[in-house]
């Protein structure tokens, strides 16, 4: 365990990923850092970062800005805003790799369409996808075209059992066995 420890100490570790809307208020969101013990401290962390950033420019490529003692890259796609958090001593390129890894995956997983009607219509693979890249604040993955093979994968398996599937897989599931009914 003090082997684990010390790799924890020393690889790049993120603090939270946001997805919010253009109004500043949640789509999709996860911490790895106790930072922001309360809901309500994780809702005035977003509400304030989104309102230092959303005058910025950051359409055509990520911008990176400090916020109360952390490194914030980020990037704006249509009425979505992708937001990656580290310490104030994590590598700020690392840092941008977890974002550009997360928006290419949700690019590819949405095709192409990245909205909030989108993203919405798809929270539970977009869910899979912060899973995918960050476990417990260390970094597992950072290419979008890995992150989206393994959420595609693990979103189609029909053997998969009920208690690991998504409520839309469950659902879609349950459709395609009431069809089957119906129609013998």
């Amino acid at each position: 365990m003090a082997a684990f420890s010390a790799y924890r100490d020393s690889s790049p570790l993120v603090k939270n990923i946001l997805l919010l809307d253009s109004e500043g208020k949640r789509v999709a969101v996860k911490y790895y850092s106790d930072d922001w013990p309360t809901n309500a401290a994780k809702l005035a962390y977003e509400k304030s970062v989104f309102t230092k950033t959303q005058k910025t420019n950051a359409r055509t490529e990520a911008e990176i800005t400090m916020f109360d003692n952390n490194i914030v890259v980020y990037k704006f796609v249509q009425d979505l805003h992708f937001f990656v958090t580290g310490g104030d001593d994590e590598n700020e390129l690392i840092l941008d790799a977890v974002l550009q890894g997360f928006f290419d995956a949700i690019n590819l997983l949405l095709r192409n369409k990245v909205d909030k009607y989108e993203a919405l219509e798809n929270l539970d693979l977009i869910l899979l996808c912060l899973d995918e890249i960050v476990d417990r604040g260390m970094i597992l993955e950072t290419d979008g075209n890995v992150i989206a093979g393994k959420v595609a994968t693990s979103s189609v398996d029909p053997a998969a059992p009920l208690s690991e599937q998504t409520i839309s897989q469950a659902l879609a599931l349950a459709r395609e066995h009431l069809t089957r009914s119906l129609l013998s």
